[in-house]
């Protein structure tokens, strides 16, 4: 027999028997029961508490009286679960009277020892219903032939909901080392900064991504517009990405499977700087805004134009699609025009409008389609509910150039001509947005993105020419990326390439971002 208060560990922070106890508990769970019990017998350590071997004993043997004095005489241990344990036997009793045909003493103790319990009433109720219905007996009880082996079920059955009633040590929490080992592996997850890997995490060594895990390195330089950059997004599918540029065209470029960007298709017909795009969700068609002119909207696989919205004299300067690819919002910087959701042929199907709307600077819908989140030019966010119609508001203290919205449809950034990203929640929960800083903002519109595994981080242009990246939990940048010589306008990270990133800029390039070379051959 070991001594069961003997500590492990390099500080001497684990007890043994504890320990031991644990681990016979999962060779059980998984199925190894000779080694469990070798591992009792060699360690004098067994799973079952002595406390639960006596309840067992009287409750399998019938002595449900001696079980109830028991119980009574361990509430200290047992704590805020006595009463309910207590609930559990009597129930026994019950059913156990029923199927013997005593009516009346199953009714006795209903009326006296049950409802003198400190339980929720309405288990107090159903056991009544059940006592008096005699037709749907809890717990499958059945009076007839086999009642010794209904009335052994039931006994078993009440000690497996006891032993998920009881707290320890009486019994091992279950699949307890499988939540310890869990709870170590999420808090080394949640404590790596560079952490985007879907790969499952090894418990042979403590766990530490490196910066090569996220693109650092520039991969690729996309050279194919003829001025300022403006706006670069990838596709759902991350098969693609678009870019738009001051020179008046946007580009399809072909994301291939070596990881490098091939031209597509260069997107000519508009008249001025093209300004803002937004990939349909099933990535066919392609909505691209000219800078105060009309809306195109392009197939995405023969790169020809299917409509034009509006004229020269119609002014949007966003848009967003809704989940069906058939129909999308478009905001204007014309008071007057507002908020429109149009369908793929041209027609308004429902406008948010009016004079004292202030200009909308970016919207985007949720990708679950249930939110329309709205910047306006007077430092407002208005979340829109779809189903329900009902808004609510958010003021930030200084002008908002930009909005990007989570994959998982949870959380939104803005960005912010005070030299800050905000993030907050979709559902308005949050009294105060998380804080991000480090970039240069001043007087330009900068776009950011999240990206990585699960939304882990996020991406900024800068207007001192460099990409920043934030982990979401850390208000300071772990990366700062240079490459670029001039004002860096948007960011994109790939949705299904976590470690791709496209950044584009005033010096007319796109470059493409991803893991260091040693990363690379490491791999």
């Amino acid at each position: 027999m070991e001594n069961s208060s003997e500590a492990l560990g390099s500080k001497g922070l684990i007890n043994r028997h504890e320990f031991v106890r644990i681990i016979i508990q999962c060779l059980y769970s998984l199925g190894y029961s000779n080694s469990a019990s070798c591992l009792e017998s060699e360690s004098g350590v067994s799973y079952w508490s002595n406390e639960f071997q006596l309840l067992e004993s009287l409750i399998l043997n019938g002595n449900l009286g001696d079980c109830i004095d028991y119980l009574n005489s361990i509430k200290d241990v047992l704590g805020e679960t006595a009463e309910s344990a207590l609930f559990l036997v009597f129930r026994q009793c019950v059913m156990e009277y029923l199927n013997c045909g005593e009516d009346a003493l199953a009714l006795g103790v209903l009326r006296k020892q049950v409802s003198a319990l400190d339980v929720d009433k309405y288990k107090v109720h159903g056991l009544a219903t059940c006592l008096l219905s005699l037709k749907d007996r809890e717990l499958g009880a059945v009076v007839g032939s086999g009642g010794d082996v209904v009335v052994h079920d039931l006994r078993r059955k009440l000690l497996g909901d006891l032993e998920k009633l009881f707290p320890p040590p009486i019994v091992v929490p279950e699949a307890r080392l499988e939540h310890l080992v869990e709870s170590t592996v999420t808090a080394w997850v949640d404590a790596c900064m560079y952490h985007s890997s879907s790969n499952t995490v090894s418990l042979y060594e403590d766990h530490c991504c490196s910066r090569d895990e996220i693109p650092t390195t520039t991969t690729q330089i996309l050279t194919g517009h003829k001025n300022e950059v403006w706006f670069v997004q990838f596709s759902n599918n991350g098969e693609y990405l678009a870019s738009s540029s001051n020179d008046c065209t946007a580009i399809i470029w072909k994301v291939l499977e070596d990881g490098k960007l091939t031209l597509k298709h260069t997107l000519c017909g508009h008249q001025q700087a093209v300004s803002f795009l937004a990939w349909s969700p099933d990535d066919t068609k392609l909505l691209t805004c000219g800078n105060t002119e009309v809306l195109k909207l392009w197939d995405v696989e023969t790169g020809t134009c299917k409509q034009t919205f509006g004229n020269q004299g119609f002014v949007v300067s966003c848009c967003a699609w809704f989940p069906n690819s058939k129909q999308f919002a478009c905001g204007s910087s014309d008071p007057e025009k507002g908020v429109c959701m149009w369908d793929c042929e041209g027609n308004v199907i429902k406008s948010w409008r009016g004079m004292r709307m202030p200009k909308v600077v970016d919207l985007a819908v949720t990708p679950d389609g249930e939110y329309l989140i709205s910047i306006f030019v007077d430092k407002e966010i208005r979340i829109l509910h779809m189903a329900t119609n009902t808004e609510q508001v958010i003021s930030e203290e200084h002008p908002i150039t930009s909005l990007s919205v989570s994959g998982d449809s949870k959380l939104f950034i803005v960005n912010l001509n005070s030299q800050e990203i905000h993030m907050w929640d979709v559902a308005g929960k949050w009294e105060k947005p998380l804080r991000f800083m480090g970039h240069k903002q001043h007087k330009y519109v900068i776009r950011s993105c999240f990206g990585g595994l699960n939304n882990t981080f996020i991406a900024s242009g800068s207007e001192n020419s460099e990409v920043y990246i934030w982990n979401c939990r850390n208000s300071r940048p772990i990366e700062v990326l240079s490459g670029h010589s001039t004002t860096v306008n948007c960011v994109s990270w790939n949705p299904k390439m976590p470690q791709m990133l496209a950044s584009a800029s005033d010096d007319h390039t796109i470059r493409i971002w991803g893991p260091s070379l040693k990363k690379k051959k490491a791999t």
